[in-house]
């Protein structure tokens, strides 16, 4: 039996990950609890135009953009988010054979994923900001995120943090280094070209197929490295 993953999203640009993964976890019949930081919410709404509310929440808020326009009218950025939001939402509201999704909010330090004895597959903060990456790093725990990335990290569990920040600082590159050497994985929001990219799709699908490889879940998201190439 699967273990739950965390999910966490914090305030840093590249949020269309998070719902990609997010669906594909699903739709793997993974279990995922998932909790969003203020920052977090509002990269949700500037980047994708999607307003949830942290206090009462509601999964299917995570499906509606007000940016999503007629088709004729997208943008190709536009039209992708229209195709992650359609298989968030397919995901979300699937009867069988799919996983499941609980909600906490990020001060809820109550919430089984604040505790070691709560066990998972692994942590992911995706994306993962500057003020948190300092906040893993030096065992903060001001918020569920943090208390989360410090359980993990103490519990020898996986923990995946997929900054996206350019160019990165001193501060920010000590923090990198000082978190892969307490056991976490750097995974930068970083896009690789080789495996026949054809739109903007297959750029974001890059970066959650290798999340997915850190946290052991079997994928068909992109060609590897060797592989004949895709129709």
């Amino acid at each position: 039996m699967k273990h739950p993953l965390v999910l966490a999203i914090t305030g840093a640009s590249g949020v269309i990950h998070a719902l990609r993964l997010l669906e594909v976890l699903l739709d793997r019949e993974c279990e995922v609890h998932l909790t969003i930081s203020p920052s977090g919410k509002e990269v949700l709404r500037q980047e994708l135009g999607i307003s949830v509310d942290l206090e009462q929440f509601h999964a299917a808020s995570l499906t509606r953009s007000s940016l999503c326009t007629a088709a004729n009218e997208a943008t190709e950025f536009e039209s992708t988010i229209v195709e992650v939001l359609a298989g968030l939402s397919n995901a979300l509201t699937a009867e069988s054979n799919v996983g499941t999704m609980r909600y906490h909010h990020h001060a809820d330090f109550m919430a089984p994923i604040a505790s070691g004895s709560f066990v998972t597959t692994g942590m992911v903060i995706c994306p993962c900001s500057g003020s948190t990456l300092s906040a893993v790093v030096h065992g903060a725990s001001n918020n569920l995120i943090q208390r989360a990335a410090d359980v993990h990290l103490k519990e020898r569990r996986p923990v995946i943090l997929v900054p996206r920040e350019t160019p990165l600082s001193s501060i920010q590159l000590d923090n990198m280094k000082r978190a892969s050497e307490a056991g976490a994985v750097v995974l930068p929001a970083m896009p690789g070209w080789y495996h026949g990219v054809r739109s903007m799709r297959d750029l974001i699908d890059f970066v959650v197929a290798r999340i997915l490889d850190q946290v052991g879940i079997e994928h068909s998201l992109i060609r590897r490295w060797g592989e004949t190439s895709r129709d």
